[in-house]
């Protein structure tokens, strides 16, 4: 198991590109300039707005987009939700949309690694894996 370590990496796209990402995740950009998927009023102290880190998770040279935004209020316990995207020819895509922390697996399928979604807590966490698509839950 290989914690999930990425530097923000926001600065590297455009101002354009970065909204797109965002919007693709469902964000929107707040009042502040901030980007927002859940909305908090007021803010809580546990409220970190939406962030893009980017890395490449199949090795093919382009890097995929993590969209993270932290919330107790609105994620519980686990107090964060990842969009992980990808860029095609149609633009941004979604992959994975889920509440918890990802933490990449050292299997792989197609040169994807499984994500291992987890929180708080011990116990068995859901392992997604990728389709050819997307990610899913195995059955």
């Amino acid at each position: 198991m290989t914690l999930l370590a990425m530097p923000t990496a926001q600065a590297e796209l455009t101002p354009a590109e970065q909204a797109a990402v965002f919007k693709a995740a469902g964000f929107k950009q707040g009042a502040e300039g901030r980007y927002i998927r859940c909305e908090e009023d007021p803010p809580t102290l546990s409220y970190s707005p939406g962030r893009i880190e980017m890395e490449d998770l199949n090795g093919d040279g382009q890097p995929e987009a993590w969209v993270k935004e932290g919330s107790l209020f609105c994620y519980g316990n686990t107090g964060e939700a990842f969009v992980l995207l990808n860029k095609g020819a149609g633009g941004w895509r979604v992959l994975l949309d889920a509440v918890g922390v990802p933490t990449l697996q050292q299997s792989k399928r197609s040169g994807w690694p499984d994500i291992e979604v987890g929180g708080p807590g011990f116990g068995k966490f859901p392992v997604y894996r990728w389709d050819g698509k997307a990610y899913i839950l195995p059955r």
